[in-house]
């Protein structure tokens, strides 16, 4: 069972994710930045937010939106200077939130020095810190292996006649782990920032470090040139030694506390990261957790989806951890489509959908994490054409499908509206003004076209908005936090009606019913309902007289009771 040491305030958190380039734009460029969070602190303190993860502000050319970086110790200018970090850090722990901060250090960008050094000269004292290889004998790449975002992981470097090897985009070379100076300078890195004060980090693709680095060939796919070989680099015993050395080093001792990224992770994997007599990762963000509604891990081949394929995969991963870590809950992020356009209702009960959804995720066991939006039920960005996205996926996407494929533009355009990523990247509305009162400058990346409606300023002043939903909800939440950390018991499993469960333990007793569909749906409580309250309400109600209740479309309850 996991101990109860001050390290693990974490246990009772709720996490705030930021797009920083998309939430506020301060000095009117176009781009959010690092005073334009500062400016915003009240409003996620409000919430009922515990601690604040932001993706990547570092110096970078952005060819992955931040993930490639060139300068782990400074802010790019984009986003504002050191000055700026360092009071946005002072303002947060002013409002008893903690910080952490998006480590990305499978890679860097082929702009790091490192980089321009190693690839410039096989002699170069930082060739190691990469992975170059000689190109088989009839000159073509070293391995078959794909890149996450399609076509070779391999790009050819002229000036040391080898190829360089990039699990992501061409211009994210990975980092050489083998090289103990790796390790070393991702140490001083973590020491640089902890000592400035952030609280903790989120550990970017750090189960894919670890590389076969005999870089065998893999089967590929009918009419394939290139093949997914995820069984030579995820979750290898390297990870487990390289993320012990840095607890030991830094992290433990520096009481920083990690939630690593972990995509193709077992059930026995997640549990070796996160058993706390190991010392690797506190918490795991689990992508699979999101991947049952498409076709194996591949977003752009989605399915319908079943409230019940959901419950199944959250009581897989619930039932493994149980009583030895949390897993961090999330229905989106900036690497998903948002969730209430992915599960919800985008029509008549719009708003009774966004309300359900949360009702359903974040009473279950594990860390909430809420993306920006999330909490005012923002849908996909609506483009229009290829040309409004950003993203370095969609483009190699589109180029692999439309130009490679011949596939239907409109197809394509289509499956990119529903799961791009850069659907829930759009800039935060805050009013109904001019760029929804992001910025006064036309912003990076498209606006959504509800923006006029769909704001935080309406639904600061709306009572039954989505916000103020949200914000009822994680005060139930950290009311009852620690019958939260009781038993799971689903009703009715297998339903595709309803995700409904009932939390308890000697503390008391809650419960979560949530209708998922436009028809009534009754759900049977099996419980004793006497001094039940009703906690939460998206149809106002203020009791309950039956053990049967019959739920209106969409229609979100949570009793409770303490002992």
């Amino acid at each position: 069972m996991m101990n109860n040491s001050e390290r693990n305030w974490w246990h009772d958190a709720v996490f705030y994710q930021i797009y920083p380039r998309s939430f506020f734009d301060s000095d009117n460029n176009g781009n959010g930045d690092i005073n334009g969070i500062t400016a915003k602190l009240d409003y996620i303190k409000d919430l009922g937010v515990d601690a604040i993860w932001i993706c990547p502000y570092f110096v970078s050319p952005k060819a992955d939106n931040g993930y490639d970086v060139t300068d782990y110790r400074d802010i790019d200018p984009d986003f504002g200077t050191l000055d700026d970090w360092k009071r946005m850090c002072e303002e947060i722990h002013k409002r008893g939130m903690r910080l952490f901060m998006d480590l990305v250090v499978n890679h860097t960008s082929d702009e790091h020095p490192w980089f321009i050094d190693a690839a410039s000269d096989r002699n170069s004292r930082y060739h190691d810190y990469y992975i170059f290889r000689e190109a088989k004998h009839d000159g073509s790449e070293p391995s078959n292996w794909m890149s996450v975002f399609g076509g070779s992981a391999w790009q050819y470097n002229e000036k040391t006649d080898s190829y360089y090897f990039h699990l992501f985009a061409v211009k994210q070379p990975d980092l050489n782990w083998e090289n103990p100076k790796v390790t070393d300078e991702v140490e001083d890195i973590i020491a640089y920032w902890a000592d400035m004060g952030v609280d903790g980090f989120r550990l970017d693709a750090f189960n894919n470090i670890d590389k076969d680095q005999s870089f065998p060939d893999v089967e590929t796919a009918e009419g394939e040139k290139y093949g997914y070989a995820g069984e030579y680099y995820v979750s290898r015993p390297g990870v487990d030694r390289h993320i012990h050395e840095l607890y030991t080093r830094q992290l433990g001792p520096k009481g920083l506390v990690t939630v690593a990224e972990t995509s193709y992770c077992s059930p026995e994997k997640a549990l070796e990261y996160a058993a706390p007599e190991r010392e690797e990762f506190d918490m795991l963000y689990l992508f699979d957790l999101l991947n049952f509604d498409q076709e194996g891990y591949d977003k752009f081949s989605p399915l319908p989806f079943r409230p019940s394929n959901l419950k199944k995969v959250l009581d897989e991963w619930i039932s493994t951890l149980h009583g030895k870590t949390y897993m961090a809950l999330f229905l989106g992020n900036h690497d998903q489509c948002r969730p209430l356009s992915r599960f919800g209702d985008t029509g008549r009960y719009r708003n009774e959908s966004a309300k359900t959804l949360a009702n359903a995720m974040y009473f279950t066991e594990g860390i909430p994490y809420i993306y920006q939006g999330e909490e005012l039920g923002l849908l996909n960005t609506d483009f229009a054409s290829i040309d409004e996205y950003r993203d370095v996926e969609v483009f190699n996407y589109w180029y692999d499908q439309v130009s490679i494929k011949g596939e239907d533009e409109q197809k394509v355009l289509k499956l990119l509206r529903e799961r791009s990523r850069d659907t829930s990247r759009s800039p935060i509305p805050w009013n109904d003004e001019e760029y929804g009162g992001f910025s006064k400058h036309e912003p990076w990346i498209r606006l959504g076209s509800q923006y006029k409606t769909v704001n935080v300023e309406a639904q600061e002043k709306d009572p039954d908005s989505v916000l103020n939903f949200y914000r009822e909800l994680l005060k139930v939440r950290h009311e009852y936090v620690q019958i939260l950390k009781g038993d799971l018991i689903w009703i009715d499993l297998d339903s595709d009606e309803h995700i409904s469960y009932v939390r308890k333990n000697d503390d008391g007793i809650l419960i979560s019913l949530n209708n998922f569909t436009k028809e009534d749906v009754t759900v049977k409580i099996p419980e004793d309902i006497s001094g039940l309250k009703v906690l939460l309400s998206n149809y106002h109600r203020s009791d309950i007289e039956d053990e049967t209740i019959v739920l209106r479309p969409w229609e979100c309850l949570c009793l409770g009771k303490k002992r």
